[in-house]
């Protein structure tokens, strides 16, 4: 039936049938991140998931959500969609994993003024590559089209995980105490954070996204930026169950070290780590010269080439860090525990090679 008016909801800015489009097209993406407790179609009003399946005896559910910030505004800008699903999983399983979690599964929002089934396809696609990388199924999600509240080509995500742990396994322990090791685990470039400023020293610098980016031979700018959030799920898993040595783990995203290592240290104790042993990647350096930024904003801001740390005794950080390694893993020594009453909670010694 037509109303009066002859008015429908596409004339409104709402495509019915791109939406529908889009679920035909994504679901053989969602079907390839299956897992044990997950096994039904999309398209249902919500997403099934069989804990009993995964063989936990006596589980703690533990959830996070995220997004991936204004690194969509240079997704948007540099055309590049393909790798930011992945940073949104990246964002929400990684936190869940330093509580000791295995992810489960995974849900979606893409939010957009006018819907491209093209764009929202590749989105997709990443985001299931993320869920396959964590070992997590993409079990539902919702694609929100909304004239008027997104220019045309904007989008904007969110990512919400669920993950179980034993209960007796749950992260961080209460047993780090001063001179544990911490150990740095090496990031894949600026994960998803710090991206306000990043995009604020590229307007300085004078270079377009599509320009050859000055660190990264081969690249363009908005690659080499767009460069996606490592997952550590797999192998920190791996460490958590093959030595049931790591104490705490730290997911070290926007605040950088200064905020984040503290998130999961027991009351008056310290972190003193060592900037001059981490590998910076060049992305970092060049931000601090086109930027002028200092030492104190960087590691304030940026994870600075150290993804995650975790903490462990002296006796297990060569067995831990070895398992790190055989998973891919690139590990440091980055500094200790540190009994400390007053004062700030991250110590620095040493500088950043930047």
């Amino acid at each position: 039936m037509q109303g009066k008016n002859g008015l429908t909801y596409r004339d409104a800015g709402v495509d019915i049938d791109a939406g529908n489009a889009l679920v035909t097209r994504i679901k053989p993406l969602v079907k390839a991140t299956r897992r044990i407790g997950a096994d039904a179609d999309i398209g249902g009003f919500g997403g099934l998931f069989d804990l009993k399946a995964c063989g936990f005896k006596d589980p703690v559910l533990c959830a996070a959500n995220d997004g991936v910030g204004t690194k969509l505004a240079v997704a948007i800008e540099a055309g590049i969609h393909g790798t930011v699903g992945i940073d949104l999983v990246a964002m929400s399983v990684n936190d869940l994993v330093v509580q000791g979690a295995e992810p489960l599964f995974f849900l979606d929002y893409f939010a957009t003024g006018r819907l491209s089934v093209d764009t929202a396809t590749e989105v997709v696609a990443g985001i299931a590559d993320g869920c396959k990388q964590a070992g997590c199924a993409l079990i539902g999600g919702e694609t929100a089209e909304m004239p008027g509240m997104y220019k045309d080509g904007d989008y904007d995500l969110a990512g919400f995980a669920v993950g179980a742990a034993e209960r007796g396994d749950i992260l961080p322990r209460p047993t780090v105490t001063s001179g544990d090791v911490i150990l740095g685990i090496a990031s894949s470039g600026v994960h998803s954070n710090g991206f306000s400023l990043v995009r604020k020293i590229v307007s300085h610098s004078g270079l377009g996204y599509a320009d050859a980016a000055p660190f990264a031979p081969g690249k363009t700018l908005g690659e080499a930026l767009l460069e996606p959030t490592r997952i550590y799920v797999k192998p920190l898993l791996a460490a958590l169950r093959e030595t049931g040595a790591v104490k705490a783990l730290a997911h070290i995203t926007g605040g950088g070290f200064v905020d984040n290592i503290p998130r999961v240290l027991p009351d008056k104790m310290s972190a003193r780590v060592d900037l001059s042993a981490i590998a910076v990647p060049k992305v970092f350096g060049w931000l601090a010269a086109i930027g002028g930024l200092d030492e104190a904003e960087m590691v304030r801001t940026f994870n600075c080439g150290i993804g995650m740390i975790a903490v462990v005794a002296p006796e297990d950080a060569d067995r831990v860090a070895a398992v790190l390694a055989r998973e891919g893993e690139s590990v440091i020594r980055f500094g200790r525990m540190e009994a400390d009453a007053e004062g700030p909670r991250t110590l620095f010694d040493g500088t950043l090679a930047l």
